[in-house]
């Protein structure tokens, strides 16, 4: 399972925090404009993605990032 973090390239200002199995398809699925969070700033570049094993401990990170200290985390760290 992945944790991925996208950043738009035409308005890098917009960020995206995800989760899937196939991060591939996942990133192709953005590009094309099939997620309705994702579809007004493609196409999208892969900024980190990070692998886990374990499927709740992804989901825990994803959610981490996503809230408080981890959203602080991730901006100071990542972007």
């Amino acid at each position: 399972m992945h944790v991925y973090l996208l950043q738009s390239i035409p308005h890098p200002k917009q960020r995206y925090i995800g989760i899937t199995k196939n991060l591939k398809k996942r990133l192709a699925e953005h590009n094309a404009g099939a997620s309705p969070h994702t579809s007004k700033w493609t196409p999208w570049k892969i900024v980190v993605a990070v692998y886990f094993e374990d499927e709740d401990k992804a989901a825990a990170f994803e959610r981490y990032l996503k809230e408080g200290s981890g959203h602080a985390f991730a901006k100071r760290h990542f972007w």
